[in-house]
């Protein structure tokens, strides 16, 4: 049996060498990262590998669900960019003075997903002021596939699986269910899914929404709505999307058509631009 320290350090490992590699195919004067502890459940993770900084203020810094740029990625799951980090409205400011000692102006993280789990957090940045275009997070989208390869061997930090011993069928249904419960007005349809949702995966609660309305505006999305978006601007097809997200393509498709309505647009290129101007990525 391995040790967790064996399966940390190989993880670890695994993870320098595909920054290396990130670097090489997008030519990103810096890159760095690190693993994520338990696919994420105790809502933190540290940068633990770096190349091409030029201070120590990265180093060892504990990045928590949901604040900052790469503790987005890891609350959604999804790539999360910003051309110029200093100004961006969508996310919050709490590593401010660590990204102005690099002197990082464009910034992206891309999450490395195992069985669901955010596994790794890979980011890369500019010093320039010149947006991060699509071509390069798409270069990142493949060097975080190999990673996800390397991790799929490896055993997150001695926490037991999610599913409790589910296949891939089940969780992909457990998830989308829970895309539903978020998605249902209806408050009594809503308990019953959840109810049904606590019995099949064993959870002691509701499962949490998928996302809450933002609050104004054109910017009405649910987050699964606005998850779907951050991977079409960069270029992903819609079974890649289900893939990254681990939703069913014809669930994929549904949440796009609801993004398109309402932003009054016709098309995934419009409600991508749309998107990008109110500020969603």
């Amino acid at each position: 049996m391995v040790s967790v320290d064996t399966a940390h350090r190989s993880a670890e490992r695994a993870v320098r060498t595909r920054l290396l590699e990130l670097q090489r195919a997008t030519g990103l004067p810096v890159v760095f990262g690190g693993t994520v502890p338990g696919g994420g459940r105790d809502g933190r993770f540290a940068i633990t590998a770096q190349v091409g900084t030029i201070s120590d203020a990265l180093s060892g810094l504990v990045i928590r669900r949901g604040r900052g740029l790469g503790g987005t990625a890891l609350e959604r799951g999804v790539p999360c960019r910003v051309d110029d980090y200093a100004a961006a409205r969508a996310i919050t400011h709490d590593y401010d003075t660590m990204v102005a000692e690099e002197k990082l102006t464009s910034i992206f993280a891309f999450p490395v997903r195992v069985d669901g789990e955010v596994r790794s957090v890979l980011y890369g940045a500019v010093r320039s002021g010149d947006p991060i275009g699509d071509r390069t997070l798409r270069q990142a989208g493949l060097v975080a596939s190999q990673l996800q390869v390397d991790l799929r061997g490896t055993p997150t930090a001695g926490l037991p699986p999610v599913d409790d011993g589910a296949g891939d069928g089940t969780r992909r249904a457990l998830v989308e269910l829970a895309d539903i419960i978020a998605a249902t007005s209806d408050a009594r349809l809503r308990e019953r899914l959840a109810r049904i949702h606590r019995e099949f995966s064993g959870a002691p609660a509701a499962p949490e929404p998928a996302g809450d309305p933002t609050a104004e505006g054109p910017e009405k999305l649910t987050r699964r709505e606005t998850d779907v978006l951050r991977l079409v601007a960069v270029g992903a097809s819609n079974s890649e999307i289900a893939d990254q997200l681990t939703l069913s393509v014809q669930t994929v498709k549904a949440y796009l058509r609801s993004a398109m309505r309402k932003l009054k647009v016709r098309n995934r290129t419009a409600a991508v631009h749309v998107g990008r101007a109110a500020g969603l990525f």
